[in-house]
C-alpha cells in the first residue's frame, strides 16, 4: 500500500506506521486529556479542589546542583568575622566529599532590598529588584547530600525513583484547563538533563497520562510533531480514519485495555497539538521590549529567557504546571550549580543565565494580573556549606553539598510578599528555626492550589500513597 503526497513522493505502509509511532505518538507519549472519567475502577480524574484555591497554576524553576544559600538569600554576617577560621565545634558534618575546610565569607555582598528589606545578594541583581514579590524559606533541610536522591526528593518527596512528582500529582488531582496542550510540561536545560534524567517528571504509579511532557526552549518545541514530508489533507484524513477503525477493533478485542486507551488518546492530543504548539512557541507576537526584558537579545540569557517566556505563554493557554530546569548533566566543565571548585565562578556563570529572565517573568506575570492566581517556585535540591571544600589550612574557593540547611523561595498567589521564614544557625550550616522538610513544602504548595495533601491519595500495592508520604505540615506562617 502506498500513500502519495502533494510533492509526488510515495510512502509505504511502513513509512506511515513509522510516522504515527515516532511522530504523533512521540509528541504526546501520555494521555493528558482524560478528565472526569473512570477507567477500570480508577478514581475519577480531576475530582476538584478540597477547598477554595489561591492558585490554579504553577511555574517551578529547579536549580540543579545545589545553590549556595549563604551567597544568595541567607545573609550570615558572622562568616565575614570568621573567614579563614575552623569550625568552633567538634562536629564533623557528613558532606559529600568528606572534606571540612575553613569557613569562608559570602562571595557576593548582601543588601536589604525593596520596601520589605529582604536580604538578597548581588548574585541576583535583577531578582533583588522584585524582592517584595518573594517569600523566602531559609530553613529547608533534606535527607541526603547526594544529587540524584536529593533531586528525587525535591520533586516527588522520596529519595527513590518510582514515585509521582509534584506536577503529576497536580495533573491527577486537578486535571487540565485545555484540550490542546498537556497538563504538565517540562522544559529541561538545553545542555543536559538533571540528575536522574526524565525520572524527575515521572508519573510513577499514577496513570501514564500524568507524566510530564518535555518541550525544548529553542527550535521546534517537540520533535517529530509533523511528518518529515508533506502529506495531503485527504491522505491524512483517510489515514486517521483508518487508524481510528483499527484502534477501535483492537480495543474491543482486548476488552477496553486502559494503557491502549491512553495511547489512543495521546494520538488525539498530538493531533490537536499540531495546531496549538506552533502558535504557543511563536514569539513574534511578543513586543521587542518584552523579548529584551526576558533576555532574548543576549547570548547568555537567550535560552533560559525563551524557557521563561514559553512557560508564561503555556500558562496563558491553560497548562497547569510548567517546570524549568536550570542546569543539566554533571561533570567538568560544570553546567549546573555544583560549585565545588569555585562558587564565585560557577554561580556567577549560572546566575548570569537565569537572573534577568526569572525577574522578567515575575514582573510580566504581575503586570498581566496572572501572579494573583499563579504560584512560582524557585528551588534547589540542597544548599552549600559555609566552609570550603579543602583540607588542612588551605582556604578553598568552592563549597560542598549541605543538606542540613538551605533556602528556597516562592512567589505569587496566597503568599506573604517580601517575607522570610525560618532561619539557619550563625554560619548557615543547620536549619534551626521553623525547620522545613520537602513534605512541608509540598503540603503548602498543594494547599495553595486547593488540595489537602492528606486527602490526595492513590491506591498502589496495598497502600494509599500520597505526595507527602506520612508526614508534612502546611507552613501557615507564609500564607497571606
Amino acid at each position: 500500500m502506498y500513500f502519495h503526497t502533494k510533492t509526488g513522493n510515495s510512502h509505504t505502509r511502513r513509512d506511515f506506521l513509522s510516522w504515527t509511532a515516532r511522530g504523533i505518538g512521540a509528541a504526546a507519549l501520555i494521555d493528558l486529556t482524560l478528565r472526569d472519567r473512570v477507567v477500570n475502577g480508577e478514581e475519577p480524574v480531576a475530582a476538584g479542589p478540597h477547598h477554595q484555591p489561591q492558585a490554579r497554576r504553577v511555574i517551578h524553576i529547579n536549580l540543579c546542583g545545589g545553590l549556595s544559600h549563604v551567597d544568595s538569600f541567607d545573609y550570615k554576617p558572622a562568616l565575614a568575622r570568621l573567614h579563614g577560621k575552623s569550625l568552633s565545634t567538634d562536629e564533623k558534618p557528613d558532606v559529600f566529599f568528606g572534606q571540612v575546610g575553613l569557613l569562608r565569607k559570602n562571595d557576593w555582598d548582601f543588601k536589604q532590598r525593596g520596601e520589605s528589606g529582604l536580604w538578597i545578594s548581588d548574585l541576583f541583581p535583577h531578582l533583588a529588584n522584585v524582592a517584595d514579590e518573594l517569600t523566602v524559606i531559609r530553613s529547608m533541610f533534606a535527607e541526603t547530600s547526594n544529587h540524584t536522591p536529593a533531586t528525587f526528593q525535591e520533586n516527588c518527596g522520596f529519595r527513590l525513583n518510582g514515585f509521582p512528582v509534584l506536577g503529576s500529582w497536580l495533573s491527577y488531582g486537578l486535571g487540565n484547563e485545555t484540550d490542546n496542550l498537556p497538563t504538565f510540561v517540562v522544559i529541561p536545560d538545553a545542555r543536559g538533563l538533571p540528575a536522574g534524567g526524565s525520572i524527575n517528571w515521572s508519573n510513577g504509579f499514577l496513570p501514564a497520562r500524568h507524566q510530564g511532557t518535555p518541550f525544548r526552549s529553542e527550535g521546534a518545541p517537540l520533535a517529530d510533531l509533523f511528518p518529515a514530508t508533506e502529506i495531503s489533507s485527504r491522505t491524512e484524513s483517510e489515514s486517521r480514519h483508518l487508524l481510528k477503525a483499527l484502534n477501535a477493533r483492537h480495543l474491543k478485542h482486548h476488552g477496553g485495555y486502559d494503557p491502549f486507551q491512553a495511547r489512543i488518546q495521546s494520538y488525539e492530543l498530538a493531533a490537536r497539538m499540531q495546531l496549538a504548539v506552533p502558535e504557543v512557541a511563536d514569539y513574534s507576537s511578543e513586543t521587542k521590549s518584552m523579548q529584551t526584558a526576558y533576555g532574548l537579545d543576549r547570548t547568555e540569557t537567550m535560552e533560559f529567557g525563551r524557557g521563561c517566556l514559553l512557560a508564561r505563554r503555556l500558562l496563558e493557554r491553560g497548562v497547569r504546571f510548567v517546570q524549568l530546569f536550570s542546569g543539566g548533566a554533571f561533570g567538568s566543565p560544570r553546567i549546573n550549580w555544583d560549585g565545588h571548585e569555585s562558587v564565585l565562578q560557577n554561580h556567577g556563570q549560572e546566575a548570569g543565565r537565569i537572573d534577568k529572565p526569572v525577574a522578567a517573568l515575575l514582573m510580566d506575570l504581575r503586570q498581566r494580573g496572572m501572579l494573583d492566581d499563579t504560584l512560582v517556585l524557585f528551588t534547589s535540591e540542597f544548599g552549600r556549606t559555609p566552609f570550603t571544600q579543602s583540607g588542612g589550612d588551605i582556604l578553598g574557593t568552592g563549597r560542598d553539598h549541605n543538606q542540613y540547611g538551605f533556602s528556597i523561595w516562592m512567589a505569587g498567589a496566597g503568599l506573604k510578599h517580601g517575607y522570610a521564614h525560618g532561619s539557619t544557625d550563625e554560619i548557615g550550616l543547620h536549619a534551626i528555626e521553623h525547620r522545613t522538610h520537602w513534605h512541608d513544602f509540598h503540603a503548602t504548595v498543594l494547599w495553595l492550589l486547593g488540595i489537602d495533601h492528606e486527602r490526595l491519595t492513590y491506591y498502589h500495592n496495598g497502600i494509599q500513597r500520597r505526595l507527602t508520604d506520612v508526614s508534612g505540615e502546611v507552613i501557615r506562617d507564609v500564607l497571606a
